[in-house]
């Protein structure tokens, strides 16, 4: 794998110089509330004194996603994690406005990741995407951006990246979960405007906005781990269980035939069959209107948690492999297993 060192000069980011060897946190700023309080993007720099390569991981560039946050949290509190080579930047909170507030969104209402590269005289979102990209992404010639479900909905843990790319393809069977999605790049997105720049990103998503799931923080910290042992960056003791990553190449939204009340038949991870019923939907007096059913043969890999359903919404996600589902299904409980009753927590 073809890896661009860095020179083991000082890192420079938000003024402030990191040196070789160094572990620094940095308050970096960005644009202040109208109340003239001080907002800042919390960034953990370690430094290897052997060189290496740089790569960052990113979480909440969506404010209600809350996963990511913790699993930087315990990456940066793990005793046991130590830089060998290169430099890893930490960003738990990109969006600060958005969890502040809880929300998704930016205050100017705009999702800052359909805002990137960003522009230093733009909107509050595209000052917000231009610092991230000149202070943090340009050092760097990796990237791993944590994401969860939308509101109301759960994605099983899955990476998102352009695995037409052999070295991401590489990368992404690394991080050592079941379903990799093969993702066309969104305008605006984080992902893209990296790419323009040959930063090389995944995208993981898992977990639902606004809660903590357990097996997705753990499943991200192991991950991220795996990718850094990959790159050369860090020693890392080989895992009990494999886990086998399967490609899929395509996927797609089951939609709700009828608006009412849904009862969900199928869960996360669950291999469907074409023709399956997934939920039935009726009204609070009892009548059922009708069943959702699944119009392929696949995976589910995300799912619609709240009840309370209008006709045409998204309710289940899945994707479709040219392997065996039932095969697959199974790698995915044995991932679940794995990391639920062998990681202890951190």
């Amino acid at each position: 794998m073809a890896v661009k060192p860095d020179t083991l000069t000082p890192l420079v980011i938000g003024g402030h110089s990191i040196p070789p060897g160094a572990t620094r946190q940095i308050e970096l700023p960005v644009v202040r509330l109208y109340t003239d309080t001080d907002i800042c993007m919390p960034v953990h720099v370690m430094r290897s004194r052997k060189p290496g390569p740089t790569m960052f991981v990113s979480a909440a560039v969506h404010g209600d996603e809350l996963n990511g946050i913790e699993i930087v949290r315990r990456l940066i509190r793990m005793k046991s994690f130590k830089l060998t080579a290169g430099t890893l930047i930490l960003v738990p909170i990109v969006n600060v406005y958005g969890v502040l507030n809880q929300s998704r969104y930016m205050p100017d209402r705009r999702d800052l990741n359909r805002c990137f590269p960003g522009s230093s005289k733009g909107s509050l979102a595209g000052i917000v995407a231009h610092k991230f990209m000149h202070e943090i992404v340009r050092h760097c010639q990796y990237g791993i951006d944590l994401h969860t479900g939308a509101i109301h909905r759960s994605n099983l843990p899955q990476i998102r990246a352009n695995l037409k790319d052999d070295e991401t393809l590489e990368l992404a069977e690394a991080f050592g979960v079941t379903v990799l999605l093969n993702a066309n790049l969104r305008d605006g997105s984080l992902r893209q405007a990296a790419l323009e720049q040959d930063t090389r990103i995944l995208l993981y998503e898992a977990g639902q906005a606004l809660r903590y799931d357990e097996l997705s923080i753990r499943a991200g910290v192991r991950g991220i781990q795996r990718v850094l042992s990959k790159l050369g960056m860090i020693r890392l003791k080989t895992p009990r269980a494999k886990v086998t990553p399967y490609v899929a190449n395509n996927s797609s939204w089951v939609r709700a035939s009828h608006s009412g009340l849904s009862t969900s038949k199928r869960n996360l991870g669950d291999y469907v069959q074409k023709g399956d019923v997934l939920a039935r939907i009726g009204n609070p007096l009892g009548e059922n209107f009708g069943s959702v059913v699944a119009n392929k043969t696949g995976i589910i890999i995300g799912k619609q948690n709240i009840p309370l359903v209008q006709e045409g919404d998204a309710m289940f996600h899945i994707a479709f492999f040219s392997e065996e589902e039932e095969d697959i299904a199974d790698n995915i409980q044995t991932m679940s297993t794995s990391l639920l009753g062998e990681m202890g927590q951190v």
